[in-house]
């Protein structure tokens, strides 16, 4: 079944509260808490660059060992594979060209600190480096130039140096994810899933209390979706990275290219979802009554979104019985919530609650394109015979 992309939860939450004492240093253990494996990670690295580069290349002070790998791993997960080589080959490129061009002008003169950033820069322009390496580059060869003393010797020390760092960094990064290259990927898409259908949830119980409130809570928490898509693509990116070096699970990557297409089917759900959470707040503020029926459709393709965020996840892990399953459940329950919200659909109905019934059925498409074998054309088919009537 070709399955896609999953909709990745929206660190939303509502409106803010009001300052608490002590909530600024639960919030703050709270993020080291969640956050911890990166500062394991970045220290390790930096600390075992720099014993390599003391005891294998013996470089009393091999500065830009820790500082290569520390930059590297300043790069978002799923771009360091990539940009990783660029920025330790544009770092240790300026490292080089500094410490030349000091034994050729001497260390803090005028015409050093010119010449090095001139050199650093085009050179770094001429690779195709992006923006944020050159002017890493141009800082580090700029450091060697006014702050490091000069060697007195034409090997580069500091050019290997950051080789090792920024080495050692990529190793670090891909050797986090080794065991379970999937599992971070995994957990995003039912993160995301289950997002998507909490604010499905708050729209439908906003429906059926007729709470204005809690539809524009629903809104304000639907509105943070779009930085969630992009949450989703970088864990693809860094799955990927992972899966690039583990030998035994390359058979992943066709899995994840399946994955990484169907984002935008998802990014379409969640544009929908939105909309429909705007009409939500319209229709709870207006005169008009709103149906019981529409909070129940809403309901169930909140269920919908779960299973499919359900058949996703399964499909990634290679269980692919289970994720047929869960892929039948999310069919049944998207169909279902169209069929639902269509016999609302009748004639002299309030603008809102046409919208509202409308994104209903294009988010049901989404799912149906996400996790059903059927072209384009044979979804739509499906989805305008739900709206029309009840099931054979």
């Amino acid at each position: 079944m070709a399955r896609w992309g999953r909709l990745r939860p929206l660190g939303l939450g509502g409106s803010d509260t009001t300052p608490r004492p002590g909530a600024a240093v639960r919030a703050a253990v709270g993020r080291l808490r969640r956050g911890w494996l990166p500062v394991v990670e970045a220290t390790l690295a930096a600390t075992v660059a720099w014993v390599l580069a003391t005891r294998l290349v013996g470089h009393p002070q091999p500065f830009f060992a820790p500082a290569a790998a520390l930059i590297v791993l300043g790069q978002a997960r799923g771009q360091r594979l990539r940009r990783a080589v660029e920025v330790v080959l544009g770092v240790a490129a300026g490292v080089l060209v500094a410490d030349l061009v000091v034994q050729a002008l001497g260390p803090h003169a005028s015409w050093t600190v010119f010449t090095v950033i001139l050199l650093t820069v085009a050179l770094a322009v001429a690779v195709g480096a992006s923006s944020v390496t050159v002017v890493q580059a141009a800082v580090s060869a700029l450091y060697l130039v006014v702050v490091a003393p000069p060697t007195e010797t034409l090997v580069p020390f500091r050019f290997v140096d950051a080789l090792i760092g920024g080495g050692v960094a990529i190793v670090a990064s891909l050797l986090i994810d080794a065991r379970r290259p999937l599992a971070p990927l995994v957990a995003e898409f039912r993160h995301t899933f289950e997002e998507l259908a909490g604010v499905l949830d708050e729209i439908a119980t906003a429906l059926d209390r007729t709470d204005a409130e809690a539809a524009l809570a629903a809104l304000e928490r639907a509105r943070h979706a779009d930085a969630g898509v992009e949450r989703l693509r970088g864990a693809v990116q860094a799955a990927g990275e992972a899966l690039w070096l583990h030998v035994r699970r390359r058979q992943h990557l066709g899995r994840l290219r399946s994955v990484e297409s169907s984002i935008r089917q998802i990014d379409y759900a969640v544009r929908n979802v939105r909309v429909l959470a705007r009409a939500a707040v319209t229709l709870t503020r207006g005169p008009a009554p709103v149906p019981p029926e529409l909070g129940a459709a809403v309901r169930t393709l909140a269920g919908a979104v779960r299973s499919a965020g359900d058949a996703l996840a399964a499909d990634l892990t290679g269980q692919d019985e289970i994720a047929d399953r869960h892929a039948e459940r999310a069919d049944v329950a998207a169909l279902e919530a169209v069929r639902a919200a269509g016999r609302l659909f009748t004639p002299g109905q309030t603008l809102p609650l046409a919208m509202i019934i409308g994104q209903v059925r294009a988010t049901a498409i989404d799912l149906l394109r996400g996790v059903g074998a059927d072209d384009d054309a044979s979804v739509l088919t499906r989805v305008d015979t739900a709206v029309a009537g009840p099931p054979d």
